[in-house]
């Protein structure tokens, strides 16, 4: 998702760059080729492709998705330990004794493996190249605007694909808020509903071929997620209390 709103702010890219030769070319020549081979179908080219590229970073998401887990969990059990010391921290005035309380919250990290501040960035930096390559591919493909798929034109914008884009991407949020707790949910609750709102506001002037790449992202999300939440099943984790 966060990805999606990234590649919705680029500008186009140089078509003599480096990265228009290594990322966007192939693609280019990827969708052509498979267009060809499906009767000049630029639509079914488009799905199929994006889902060879979903199918690939899938792993690396999956992994994330298992160490998010995994934290979460840690995050149960050493609850009460850390609800202590936060509360302790608050009420400190002296900056001796709040610097100690830190060092004791830290010492409880380290302690339980918990690093806070790794979120897992590595699966979206290994994915970013491909889909913006593929993002470029199609929004500077003259073939694609010129073809049409199923009702619409690849050329012109679509409301109906559109709405189909951003209500996805809706899915996807809830379904990835499914796992996580109450309070966890309230905090991502605004930055899940900005991805299908942006995704819906770049798509609305945009060529039906964005909404359509978007659509299928969404979707092959939304398994990865199902299929996340299958293989590492959220446990039940009893908070731990001190002897």
């Amino acid at each position: 998702a966060l990805s999606a709103l990234f590649l919705s702010g680029c500008q186009q890219s140089n078509g003599d760059g480096t990265f228009q030769k290594v990322f966007v070319n192939p693609f280019i020549s990827s969708l052509d080729g498979l267009a060809g081979i499906l009767g000049d179908n630029y639509g079914f080219a488009i799905i199929i492709v994006t889902i060879i590229i979903r199918l690939i970073i899938m792993p690396f998401m999956l992994k994330q998705q298992k160490r998010q887990q995994e934290m979460k969990e840690k995050m149960v059990q050493v609850k009460p330990e850390l609800d202590e010391i936060q509360r302790k921290l608050k009420e400190a005035t002296d900056p001796e004794e709040k610097q100690k309380i830190q060092r004791d919250m830290l010492k409880l990290y380290q302690k339980h493996d918990i690093n806070p501040l790794n979120i897992g960035c590595l699966p979206l930096i290994i994915q970013m190249p491909f889909l913006m390559g593929l993002y470029y591919a199609i929004t500077s493909s003259e073939e694609i605007a010129t073809h049409s798929f199923l009702w619409f034109s690849l050329g012109q914008p679509d409301l109906f694909v559109t709405a189909i884009a951003g209500l996805l991407y809706f899915v996807q949020f809830k379904v990835s808020q499914s796992a996580m707790p109450i309070e966890q949910q309230k905090q991502t609750r605004f930055i899940g509903l900005l991805s299908p709102i942006m995704i819906v506001i770049f798509s609305i002037n945009a060529p039906a071929a964005l909404p359509l790449y978007w659509s299928v992202g969404g979707l092959c999300l939304i398994l990865q997620v199902l299929l996340g939440q299958r293989l590492y099943p959220p446990q039940i984790m009893q908070p731990e209390t001190k002897g």
